[in-house]
């Protein structure tokens, strides 16, 4: 696509910006926020360009602009990078799952519900070979403003309440190891179009196959939920889930 540095650099800071409030994104905001050594003038210009590529789209004339997504998808592959959790974050993860885990049986339950407290979306385990899956988070999901038109919630709770009989259809093209970003319309799962979705599959120490997947708004931390699936990977793939399950 045909664009300069900056238009590259609003591209982002439109992305990250309505990432954080949900409200459509002016020039002025922009020049608050990030500090753009130009006018108001030439950001609208810059936003008038990435909106002619495809990558931006005005909801309501007068407003402010929000990603398509292609502009997502061009921030996702070209832009955000890898974001590794801290070691903090990391030790706080593990710390959560031992937790958990001495609590619950089921390590598939308890990484779902874990995957959702840490993402603030719909966080979603799988074991493939038991055909068992739980996922947790549906609250905090349904409160993103996206969802407030009733038809789009009640289409969406439908699809993601038989989420667990679509298991196949998540791990279909995925390979061991991979993670995959799907925005909107990419997204293997009939009905959840205005959806995005990080997911992965996974073995266990015993060879078992899994599946994990953080489900939330297009404008979901991608950079941030992509960390958390492969270190949540890591945890699943170890010794430690053994011993977890033969102490609980």
């Amino acid at each position: 696509m045909d664009m300069n540095e900056r238009q590259r650099e609003v591209l982002a800071a439109v992305v990250e910006l309505y990432t954080k409030t949900a409200q459509p994104v002016g020039s002025e905001a922009l020049l608050e926020r990030h500090h753009f050594p130009v006018s108001s003038a030439t950001l609208r210009n810059d936003m008038l360009a990435l909106e002619g590529e495809g990558l931006l789209y005005q909801p309501h004339t007068s407003a402010g602009r929000i990603p398509t997504d292609a502009g997502y998808r061009f921030y996702v592959e070209e832009m955000m990078g890898d974001k590794p959790l801290s070691k903090r974050d990391q030790e706080k993860l593990q710390e959560e799952f031992l937790k958990l885990q001495a609590k619950h049986a089921r390590t598939v339950r308890t990484t779902a519900r874990l995957l959702s407290a840490l993402s603030g979306n719909l966080g979603v385990s799988g074991v493939v070979g038991k055909d068992e899956m739980y996922d947790f988070g549906m609250k905090s999901l349904m409160e993103n403003p996206e969802f407030r038109e009733m038809d789009e919630l009640c289409r969406l709770v439908e699809t993601l309440d038989t989420l667990d009989e679509k298991i196949d259809v998540l791990m279909a093209g995925l390979k061991d190891g991979e993670t995959r970003i799907y925005i909107g319309e990419e997204n293997p799962v009939a009905g959840i179009e205005n959806c995005a979705m990080v997911v992965s599959p996974y073995r266990d120490p015993a060879g078992e196959r899994g599946i994990l997947a953080i489900i939330g708004p297009k404008r979901m931390e991608y950079a941030k939920n992509k960390s958390l699936i492969e270190h949540m990977k890591k945890l699943l793939s170890s010794s430690l889930v053994v011993i977890l399950i033969t102490y609980v």
